[in-house]
């Protein structure tokens, strides 16, 4: 009897421990399956929390993109009607009908002055002509030795001698010069003018009226272009800055 109860105890020994290990791989094994069931809900919750931000996400941009693509209509300005233009009205027309002589004035004297062709003129100094007003064809210049036209006429005079204005008038110029000296220009209305050359101690100025007789300077040293000629006046009268020949309107 012993020898049968010992295999019989062990047999029901060995069956337990299978029992035992065949629970005890369960056990493991639903430990394992819980366990990637829990892990497998987490990782299904965190995806579903991160998808939920990203909607949270694009719902916030695109009201903001909506924003920025709004046009805003600024008002219009108003269009201002434009004040019609100030007309100014045109001066009438004063002049009357009949036309006189130019006259011109002076600054500063209250008189005027004015020439015409038959008005005359005094000697600027008492002497000879030396050398006529030649316009058409060449006079001889004896301190040059050569012909050439002449605009002026050369009156002698002595060193000293006033020299007189031929009438009324106003000092356009004084210059001096290379071949003439001191020469004064006087205007003397009308476009005609009156030039006085070799000059000295001239006591005008330019802008002074003048009057007949009128001292303009004296007679000084001759240029080097007159020099043989002698102590002189140069006496030209322009019209229109044309020369013309001032011994037409001397008085005899």
């Amino acid at each position: 009897m012993n020898k049968k109860q010992k295999p019989l105890q062990k047999m029901k020994g060995a069956t337990a421990a299978a029992v035992i290990c065949f629970v005890a791989a369960i056990a493991i094994v639903g430990t394992y399956t819980f366990s990637d069931y829990k892990r497998t809900q987490r990782e299904e919750q965190i995806a579903k929390a991160v998808e939920e931000e990203d909607t949270k996400d694009k719902e916030k941009e695109e009201p903001a993109e909506e924003a920025n693509n709004l046009v805003v209509k600024q008002d219009e300005p108003e269009e201002t009607e434009t004040p019609e233009e100030t007309k100014t009205p045109e001066p009438a027309d004063t002049a009357d009908d009949n036309t006189q002589a130019p006259v011109q004035s002076t600054a500063g004297s209250g008189a005027s002055i004015y020439f015409s062709e038959d008005s005359k003129l005094l000697w600027p100094v008492n002497g000879a002509i030396i050398m006529s007003y030649s316009m058409d064809k060449t006079v001889y210049f004896s301190t040059l030795d050569q012909y050439k036209y002449n605009p002026a006429v050369i009156i002698s005079g002595a060193e000293g001698d006033q020299v007189l204005c031929g009438t009324t008038g106003v000092v356009k110029s004084i210059d001096v010069t290379a071949e003439t000296g001191t020469t004064v220009n006087v205007d003397i209305g009308n476009g005609y003018e009156l030039i006085y050359g070799q000059l000295k101690e001239v006591p005008v100025s330019v802008g002074d009226y003048v009057e007949a007789k009128s001292v303009l300077g004296y007679v000084s040293q001759p240029t080097k272009y007159y020099s043989v000629e002698g102590c002189n006046v140069y006496f030209e009268m322009r019209k229109d800055g044309q020369p013309v020949n001032p011994v037409e309107y001397l008085e005899e």
